[in-house]
């Protein structure tokens, strides 16, 4: 009996979930829906400007760094060790042009080119007795040339032996050979010092003093410290406007400091990694400025005049050559023809005349959007929503 009871129970239970169940759906479908409030587009005010075409001079500024005119590398062009010159061979160090850098061992060479002279002036004395006898008129040439001869200095210029006789006689005693040949040991000897090209100075040293170097080996690197540079690398559509010969100015970094330079030349391509194109400034007496090789400094080339231009804040562009215009109150897109790209603004034509474009970046801006112009708001609106309130006051103050 019990257990038929609590079966009825839960039955009854389930049922009567069942019933509110379905009651509640059936309530929410009978209600009617909520009607939709439609979207407003709130009224934004703009900055603007009305489009007006003229002369623009506009200067192109740009960052590049300061290098040398020249950097070459020291090559030894005999082998053995590096000696000591008249500067130190050490990183950093400056040298004046025609100061001697370095010596490479010279020793054996030196003896040798020695030993040369001196067997040929042995050969001279042989011939000075048959010259005088047999070529009496080029006798006295061929005593003074032997008499400047001296071992420890370079050789003197041959005489004349133009007569045909003589230069048999010469040639068939190994004169003109042995003198060519010495002439030739002299280069060599040369090559064992290292002379200072340019005024400079060393970026890199890879044979110091008591090294081994090869013939061909780089003892150090060097550039030159008194005629420097500025690269400047410029977008290829901004390069246009650079040409050889502009004066430009290159700021120092402290405040408005520069110095004068002048565009000397122009790359013929365009670099692959950064799609520019170096434009190269000389910088004349770098000596007395405070400008080193390595160094980034900003870079003002002179302004270009366009005519029947305006220009504008890049901010204000979207899409590289759309902007807003205001048209009876309603954001409008419109195309621009972009003339110059400048760091913050840019130079452009394109839009009608008296038209009112707009001069700032809008977020979330569609267009046929309601707008205001700053600075052009009604006077009469504004009086008419300030007696719409004092009528307000009025009516609240009566009640």
């Amino acid at each position: 009996m019990n257990r038929r009871k609590s079966t009825f129970i839960i039955v009854s239970l389930i049922v009567l979930l069942g019933g509110s169940f379905g009651l509640s759906k059936l309530f929410i479908s009978m209600k009617p829906d909520s009607p939709k409030r439609p979207a407003i587009d709130m009224k934004r005010f703009v900055q603007a400007e009305t489009v007006q075409y003229g002369k623009v001079i506009s200067p192109l500024e740009a960052k590049g760094r300061v290098i040398s005119s020249s950097e070459v590398a020291l090559v030894a062009e005999a082998s053995g060790k590096v000696q000591q010159g008249s500067v130190a061979l050490k990183k950093g160090t400056s040298f004046k042009k025609g100061q001697l850098l370095a010596v490479i061992y010279k020793d054996e060479v030196e003896l040798a080119l020695k030993a040369s002279k001196s067997k040929f002036l042995n050969t001279i004395t042989t011939l000075l007795p048959d010259l005088k006898v047999d070529y009496p008129g080029s006798f006295d040439a061929f005593m003074k040339f032997f008499n400047d001869i001296d071992i420890n200095k370079e050789m003197p210029d041959l005489p004349d032996y133009s007569n045909e006789k003589l230069k048999v006689f010469l040639a068939s005693r190994s004169l003109l050979s042995d003198y060519y040949g010495i002439l030739q040991d002299e280069k060599k000897l040369g090559r064992h010092y290292l002379y200072a090209p340019f005024n400079g100075a060393f970026t890199q040293v890879s044979f110091e003093v008591g090294a081994y170097v090869n013939i061909g080996g780089q003892v150090a690197r060097m550039i030159r410290t008194d005629e420097l540079e500025v690269e400047v690398p410029v977008k290829n559509i901004q390069s246009k406007w650079i040409e050889k010969g502009d004066k430009v100015k290159i700021y120092s970094g402290n405040g408005n400091k520069y110095v004068m330079g002048n565009v000397v030349r122009k790359s013929n391509f365009i670099d692959e990694d950064t799609q520019s194109r170096s434009i190269f400034v000389k910088l004349p007496d770098v000596s007395s400025q405070e400008l080193l090789a390595g160094d980034y400094k900003k870079v003002e080339f002179p302004g270009q005049e366009i005519e029947n231009a305006m220009q504008l804040p890049r901010n204000a562009v979207f899409n590289s050559n759309e902007v807003f215009v205001v048209i009876e109150g309603m954001l409008k897109k419109k195309e621009i023809n972009v003339l110059k790209w400048n760091e913050n603004t840019l130079v452009f034509d394109g839009l009608q005349e008296g038209s009112k474009v707009v001069t700032q970046p809008l977020i979330n801006a569609r267009e046929n959007s309601p707008v205001g112009i700053l600075g052009e708001e009604s006077s009469g609106s504004v009086s008419a929503t300030q007696s719409n309130q004092n009528k307000e006051q009025k009516q609240s103050k009566s009640k």
